[in-house]
């Protein structure tokens, strides 16, 4: 099913049933989506390399937003490529920190406060379990990824870590790992946690829930060498919440989708109001230039000196020359020659008579953002 044609079927009620809830991003955000490689939105003119064919085509322009389930697969693999480049040879955990369910309401009034408060309590939490951790001692390495939504696509605001089982001393330059199960504990992690966010909401006079918890969920388990983890955080992180494929079908005013359940692993579906599923999908656009990946420690960016030492020492492949070989964008190729095509212009209106004139509809993800 596609999402352009549920876009234009429900937008307007969307927009009248929930005109208090939605922002300014969301209207961005749908406009941009059901315009996204539509034949009468805007064009890229590309012609072939090959002089002898010399061939034109119009290829529908992508929208590249980042909530769009068609744009930024190529965006989405380099960073994924690029994560598993700065991989070290130690155990992997990966951590979830999870705001409670009293909290949501907060945090989606004020998005872009709340967001940087859970990521500047992680960072902080992290940093100094690690300093003082026995085993480890020095200084940590770890990428954290906010994702908004749960399975079923409720609002469900948690952080993802991924961290290798290792800290650097900055000053005696001693490198040390750990390895087991569980990296911290997660009850000390959960209390710390909690006491730093609402410290910060506090801090930021920001009311806190009088009903607040006083036990929160943060989970900490092994992930191996943190390929799998790596890639399943990877996997809605440039894209939109949903894919096209799991979107089963449109009927009577109702949206039928399918989702994997958590614990039985078995696919389910949910069946909701056409404008209550645009809704779900809303609630999940971030703030205007949030960032929702950020890396710390010895694998931030200001730290590649740092991490190419790292990888020479321990002797693994250097991380400089995987990045170089990072996979490139795919080719538009000449359905008339074979060979590849140079855009010349992008954002132009295609014209309405063509003579002569190819006009392709490119693959996805062969399309430039």
């Amino acid at each position: 099913m596609l999402l352009s044609t549920i876009i234009n079927k429900f937008r307007d009620s969307f927009f009248r049933t929930y005109k208090k809830n939605h922002l300014p991003g969301h209207i961005k955000a749908l406009e941009s989506m059901v315009r996204c490689r539509h034949e009468h939105g805007p064009h890229m003119l590309a012609h072939c390399s090959d002089h002898q064919c010399g061939k034109l085509a119009y290829i529908p322009h992508s929208c590249g937003h980042r909530n769009c389930p068609h744009c930024q697969n190529h965006e989405s693999q380099q960073w994924l490529e690029g994560q598993l480049a700065k991989r070290l040879p130690c155990q992997y955990y990966l951590i979830t920190f999870t705001l409670p369910g009293q909290l949501r309401d907060l945090a989606w009034k004020h998005q872009k406060t709340a967001y940087a408060l859970m990521f500047g309590a992680v960072q902080e939490l992290l940093k100094s379990f690690t300093n003082n951790d026995k085993k480890l001692g020095g200084s940590p390495g770890f990428t954290a990824i906010l994702h908004t939504h749960s399975r079923t696509l409720d609002y469900h605001p948690h952080i993802h870590v991924v961290m290798p089982g290792a800290s650097i001393n900055r000053k005696t330059g001693l490198w040390k790992e750990k390895s087991g199960k569980f990296l911290f504990n997660h009850k000390a992690l959960a209390k710390v946690f909690r006491a730093k966010v609402l410290q910060a909401l506090v801090d930021n006079k920001l009311p806190v829930p009088h009903d607040c918890p006083k036990q929160w969920v943060v989970d900490c388990k092994d992930a191996g060498n943190g390929e799998k983890a790596l890639v399943y955080l990877g996997r809605y992180l440039y894209r939109g919440v949903i894919r096209e494929q799991d979107i089963l079908h449109c009927k009577n005013g109702m949206v039928t989708f399918r989702y994997r359940h958590a614990k039985s692993g078995e696919d389910r579906t949910r069946t909701v109001k056409g404008e209550y599923f645009l809704y779900l999908l809303m609630l999940h656009v971030l703030p205007r230039g949030f960032r929702r990946a950020r890396s710390y420690g010895f694998l931030h960016a200001c730290s590649k000196k740092l991490l190419h030492l790292l990888q020479l020492v321990l002797r693994v492949a250097p991380w400089r020359t995987l990045v170089r070989n990072l996979k490139q964008r795919p080719a538009i190729i000449c359905r008339a020659c074979g060979a590849a095509m140079v855009i010349t212009a992008t954002r132009i209106s295609r014209p309405r008579v063509l003579p002569a004139v190819l006009y392709q509809q490119a693959k996805p993800e062969a399309l430039p953002m």
